[in-house]
């Protein structure tokens, strides 16, 4: 089932009837208006658009005009809101439209909060933190449940629970998610520290070395069980082929096992309690 069909109840859904758009649409005619008398939706749910995306937008405008038309909500004679279409309005002005394709339809602001979110999730437009803070104006503002949002915009309950996590972090690893120099993968394992301090250094290391998001679960993992200190994190070298070795020697010979490295070298550590346990531990090796 593609994303778009699996999205809730779509953006046809969160139109009130086919009378809102084919009202507007008359024998194949969809009217347009001045990009000026649009204004931007209060509620837009996209922070960031990248401007060489913009660019490629505009210039593909500029060959093929605007395919989907844009849908607003009038506010009075002179002046209408924009519910959907943000980068499609921004790329048009940038390519000197002065009138834009439109559907016009009436909307209640958590309509047009939810429309927005819709057709960007649809589009895979939304950065995490940018659905996070949508989410969270659904709860906020109009009093939305997890499960309501759930069904609407079309992810599990726990997702949604998920995505408004990351608006805990510091703003220092918000501003990377947001920039995309981390994922929402190496978020979410930031979220297992128990203190901003630790967070933030640790968001450091994973930048500086390029760790990938099962290495920093390996790292969260280390200094919560205290092989690795909280105030050292943001000096150690975190080697993820190391990483990696010892969570697959760990599946192999148990919980226990750890490898530390040296400028000279580094070691493999399998302790064990009893003859018996050591036994194991050497079949294990002969099977190998």
């Amino acid at each position: 089932m593609s994303k778009v069909s699996s999205l809730g109840r779509g953006l046809s859904a969160l139109i009130k009837s086919e009378q809102d758009i084919t009202t507007n649409i008359t024998n194949g005619y969809i009217p347009k208006l001045p990009v000026n008398l649009i204004k931007p939706n209060r509620y837009q749910p996209r922070i960031e658009i990248k401007p060489e995306s913009l660019v490629e937008l505009a210039d593909s405008i500029r060959e093929h005009g605007i395919i989907e038309p844009l849908i607003v909500t009038k506010i009075n004679d002179k002046e209408y809101e924009l519910i959907a279409g943000e980068r499609r309005l921004r790329a048009a002005k940038l390519a000197g439209f002065e009138f834009v394709p439109v559907v016009v339809k009436e909307s209640t602001p958590q309509q047009m909060l939810e429309i927005a979110i819709v057709e960007n999730v649809q589009r895979s437009d939304l950065n995490p933190l940018e659905e996070a803070m949508a989410f969270e104006q659904l709860v906020k503002i109009f009093g939305q449940t997890h499960e309501e949002i759930s069904k609407k915009v079309g992810i599990s309950r726990p997702a949604v629970a998920n995505k408004l996590r990351l608006l805990t972090l510091p703003e220092e690893v918000k501003r990377c998610l947001l920039e995309q120099k981390i994922s929402e993968g190496h978020a979410r394992a930031l979220l297992g520290l128990s203190s901003e301090d630790q967070i933030v250094a640790t968001l450091k290391v994973v930048i500086r070395n390029h760790l990938s998001v099962r290495a920093v679960e390996e790292l969260v993992r280390r200094i919560n069980k205290g092989k690795t200190k909280p105030k050292r994190v943001n000096s150690i070298l975190i080697d993820e082929k190391t990483i990696e070795a010892e969570k697959i020697l760990r599946e192999k010979f148990g919980e226990k096992v750890s490898i530390s490295r040296s400028s000279k070298g580094g070691k493999i550590t399998i302790p064990f309690e009893d003859d018996e346990e050591l036994e194991n531990i050497l079949d294990k090796i002969v099977t190998i």
